[in-house]
């Protein structure tokens, strides 16, 4: 799996109004659309929901490319769940391959879902492509800012949330990094059977978490560096504030997408 591929977790800075949008309405309409994903039944509407992702890519002025490439970490996954319902699902026969029969409710199904998934990913890459990190944290503290009352330490848990989503790809780069070196050693990882590739890949955990609580050490030893010491009495440089066009885009995002999972059960 190529960290660099994985477009989850990373940032790509342009000037856009995606980039401009208020980080809590990002989060909210992305919440509402993946949602919103898993209650439409129908293929159609589902490939017609998916039309959004190059009008979004337009509008947040990333390259389509590199919005679909995120999908390429995840191709094993979406391949599975593809033939696992092309394969052993009943109904009318396609093609026959000895054993293996292919029906046309399997193909449906096994589109339907690998799509479903593979839009799942596509939309929630558009909030971190589209917002830093520090606006990220700011927008979770403040949608869970109510269970500050409870005293829930609500800062801690956003920026935890937050570096950890961030440390997902440069981790897959580090696991890389360190497969491509115990090859280059004699390690095998690709023959055998799949229990023979996945105890291949315990080698591989120790020195990944290693690197990983070395990287957390340097972080928490740069924080504290930097006067980090928590949330509590911390100012901020830029506030959030809601304005008209972040509350347009809200109301105008939550009725589309209302429309469209209607539509969707109605057809």
């Amino acid at each position: 799996m190529n960290g660099r591929s994985l477009v989850l977790g990373q940032y790509y800075p342009a000037r856009s109004p995606l980039h401009a949008l208020d980080p809590r309405v990002k989060l909210l309409l992305t919440l509402a659309l993946v949602a919103a994903i898993f209650f439409i039944n129908e293929l159609v509407v589902m490939a017609a929901v998916g039309l959004l992702v190059p009008i979004l890519a337009a509008v947040a002025r990333v390259p389509l490319s590199w919005v679909i490439r995120g999908l390429r970490p995840l191709l094993f996954i979406l391949l599975l769940t593809f033939f696992i319902h092309v394969l052993f699902t009943p109904g009318v026969r396609l093609a026959t391959m000895g054993p293996i029969t292919v029906t046309a409710t399997g193909l449906r199904h096994g589109t339907f879902y690998s799509l479903r998934l593979g839009l799942v990913v596509l939309f929630s890459s558009f909030v971190t492509l589209t917002t830093t990190p520090v606006q990220l944290t700011d927008a979770i503290e403040s949608l869970f800012g109510p269970l500050k009352k409870v005293r829930a330490p609500v800062h801690e848990v956003a920026l935890m949330m937050t570096i950890a989503l961030r440390f997902i790809p440069t981790l897959l780069i580090e696991a890389e990094t360190i497969m491509k070196a115990q090859k280059a050693r004699g390690a095998d990882f690709e023959s055998g059977h799949i229990f023979k590739r996945a105890k291949s890949l315990v080698p591989l955990l120790i020195p990944l978490f290693v690197s990983a609580f070395r990287r957390a050490d340097e972080l928490a030893l740069a924080m504290e560096a930097r006067g980090y010491a928590g949330g509590e009495g911390r100012t901020r440089l830029h506030t959030l504030r809601l304005r008209s066009v972040d509350i347009a885009w809200l109301f105008g995002g939550l009725a589309a997408i209302a429309f469209v999972v209607g539509f969707g059960w109605a057809v």
